[in-house]
């Protein structure tokens, strides 16, 4: 997530604010360092990307990494025909690495800043091997009149590593109307859109479930592997419908419906937009970019947008190697004053050209951090946050100065979501991970910039298609002693202060 640009739509301590600026350009180098035999093999592409413009093998280029036994998530998404609910259901074969006695999901509609601007998700019924289990539902962070935020399915009786669990849950989501948030329907525009809108597996390998609460402001809390996931999305004819992954020709549902499908191999997440949208279609450096803009007009012409996402595409994969996934999908959602990200898939409010190209390069590189290198968004939201900020400045000619950030927040860095929430809240997080982690990242980088390139496209593919946590920046960036110096004093490996 992108901290708004357009600081008129503020809104108490969950106020967004501008954190753009200018840095010297990235130079890129071209030595991979390579810890495992399939890392070697990845770096290899990586750095034949490097070498030119094309990302021919864009995702392919990290197929090696994906987890054998990952989950397989099958979803069915129902939009309704005002566009203001979803009845969905969702299938998950799930094969532990650990012993489980159940299941975890997260329900992150429930959150307080999704639930206050009228979104919610209900688990209906739910599951486990066929046989109907009563879902255990905890508030965990959920604002009171609010569905919680954690359902737990319990076992039978534990299960050991390598055993396949089987659950179904049905569900119902509920789209806030005009809401600045990744759930919400424009009733104006004939639009709405869903991101983390189902029950999310909160599995983190060889850790176990994720169970931190929501907290009162903005961000991201999600934790989950990369899943093979296969989503169908029934909505009334005639409207667009941007799915996740490759998609399937639309066949005719229910009359006056139509189903559309996609499927992707590996998603940690998924986020669906319908509506009376535009379509724009446009191939980037082996990327299949599909952008959807409200047909009631945008702020800024199509055009222009699939020019700074091309932008942005082409500058990181020069830095960080072939891009995620052979396809984007970027729908523009009035609600929203900044930008969202999920695998694949990224969400923008109808902005003005002035924030745009810093928004766009912002959102773009979290296709690498949190989307390619997972990592749990409570616990460590430095670690996408963070790496996402300096590469949006170093394609888009930022910069991020430790003098800038208050000295009040110098040496948290390392803290998890829940310390920002519970002292000095949105604007506090945003200085203290988003540049605080930038600065640090990129004074680091000054003493050896092809070093650090080199190093971060050695972290960025040793740890593909995984949860990572801040141990493996200490480790990829172990030859680079002024980069966690830089680090080591933010707090970023010590929890803050």
């Amino acid at each position: 997530m992108a901290p708004s640009l357009s600081p008129a739509r503020g809104r108490d301590e969950g106020e967004r604010t501008s954190r753009a600026r200018a840095v010297p350009r990235a130079r890129v180098g071209s030595s991979p360092r390579a810890r495992l035999t399939a890392v070697v093999l990845v770096l290899a592409a990586v750095a034949a990307a490097c070498g030119g413009a094309s990302t021919a093998g864009a995702g392919e280029a990290y197929a090696d990494a994906v987890w054998p036994q990952r989950p397989v998530v099958e979803l069915g998404f129902d939009v309704a025909p005002d566009l203001r609910s979803v009845t969905g259901t969702e299938t998950v074969r799930f094969t532990p690495d650990l012993e489980v006695c159940e299941l975890v999901f997260r329900a992150w509609p429930n959150t307080p800043t999704m639930a206050t601007a009228g979104s919610s998700l209900t688990v209906t019924d739910a599951a486990v091997d066929d046989a109907p289990v009563a879902p255990e539902v905890v508030a965990a962070g959920a604002p009171a009149g609010a569905p919680g935020t954690m359902i737990t399915l319990p076992l039978p009786g534990c299960v050991g590593p390598g055993t396949t669990v089987t659950a179904r849950l049905g569900f119902r989501l509920v789209l806030g109307v005009d809401a600045d948030e990744r759930v919400a329907s424009s009733p104006s525009t004939g639009t709405a859109w869903f991101g983390s809108g189902y029950p999310l597996l909160a599995w983190e390998r060889g850790r176990g479930w994720a169970r931190e609460p929501a907290v009162p402001i903005f961000g991201e809390s999600a934790t989950s592997e990369a899943a093979d996931t296969t989503v169908t999305v029934t909505a009334p004819q005639g409207l667009a419908v941007l799915g996740p992954g490759e998609p399937a020709p639309v066949t005719e549902g229910p009359p006056g419906r139509a189903v559309h499908g996609f499927r992707a191999p590996a998603l940690r997440d998924v986020a669906v937009a319908v509506g009376r949208y535009t379509v724009l279609e446009r191939d980037v450096d082996g990327v299949r970019l599909r952008l959807a803009t409200p047909q009631a007009g945008t702020r800024v012409p199509p055009a222009q947008w699939a020019d700074a996402l091309a932008a942005a595409i082409t500058a990181q994969t020069r830095l960080l190697g072939p891009f995620p996934y052979p396809w984007l999908t970027v729908a523009i959602t009035p609600g929203q004053s900044d930008g969202t990200e999920f695998p694949a898939a990224l969400q923008f409010g109808d902005v003005g050209a002035r924030p745009l190209r810093a928004l766009v390069a912002h959102e773009v590189a979290h296709e690498w951090f949190y989307a390619l290198v997972g990592n749990d968004q409570a616990r460590d939201p430095w670690l996408d946050e963070s790496f996402a900020t300096a590469v949006e400045a170093l394609s888009t000619d930022g910069d991020y100065s430790v003098a800038d950030v208050d000295p009040a927040l110098v040496g948290r860095l390392g803290e998890p979501m829940s310390a920002w929430a519970a002292d000095g809240g949105f604007r506090a997080y945003v200085d203290g991970v988003y540049a605080q982690g930038a600065a640090a990242l990129l004074a680091g980088r000054a003493a050896d910039p092809e070093g650090f390139d080199t190093a971060l496209r050695g972290y960025v593919a040793a740890n593909a298609h995984r949860v990572v946590t801040p141990a493996a920046v200490q480790e990829a960036f172990a030859g680079q002693p002024a980069v966690l110096d830089a680090l080591t004093e933010a707090g970023a490996f010590t929890g803050g202060r």
